[in-house]
């Protein structure tokens, strides 16, 4: 009976390690922010976005100096040139809008060159992950900046140097965040 309980034991053990899942992480922010070509291209996202808002502002002031003068001098008009002076400011007070919603709107101009100039630095960098996972025979990799709620993590078990490496960067970056202890202690 005693041989028969460790040989379950044995097989009950054995399962389990054939059975064990072996997970990882990355800081996805912490990579992109290594990267270059990523840093550029956010730079020139901001610097569009910069503009178009300028571009937005300068509008507004238009407007309000247009319904400025139309205040001062609305005493002075008939009613068909203060229909005429409030559906020029409604006109271009819809034009900016209509631009507004074009630029930074759903799948405006900003969300497609977002798409053009960062989404495939992003797939580079996840190629890159799977790439490390795969060669390292990790079965999960979770991504620390995604914003899921790790509670703890082992700076053991942080990839994202690996990914650098694997995309031939060296980190310019002092330190990645993630391999930072509670309490400011370096791993």
């Amino acid at each position: 009976m005693k041989k028969l309980i460790s040989l379950a034991t044995l097989f009950l053990v054995c399962s389990t390690l054939g059975m064990a899942q072996r997970f990882a992480y990355v800081d996805t922010d912490y990579i992109l922010g290594n990267m270059k070509e990523y840093t550029d291209a956010q730079k020139k996202l901001d610097d569009i976005s910069a503009d178009w808002q300028k571009q937005i502002e300068d509008k507004y002031k238009e407007i309000d100096a247009l319904y400025k003068q139309y205040q001062a001098e609305q005493v002075l008009l008939t009613d068909d040139m203060k229909k005429q002076r409030q559906k020029e400011i409604e006109d271009k007070e819809q034009e900016v809008k209509d631009f507004q919603k074009a630029k930074f709107g759903y799948q405006g101009e900003l969300y497609q060159k977002r798409q053009e100039l960062v989404k495939p630095i992003q797939d580079k960098a996840y190629d890159a992950v799977n790439k490390v996972a795969q060669q390292k025979q990790y079965d999960f990799i979770f991504d620390k900046a995604s914003g899921s709620s790790m509670l703890y993590v082992n700076t053991k078990l942080d990839l994202s140097d690996a990914v650098l490496a694997q995309l031939g960067i060296t980190p310019t970056k002092n330190q990645n965040p993630s391999n930072t202890a509670p309490g400011g202690d370096h791993k």
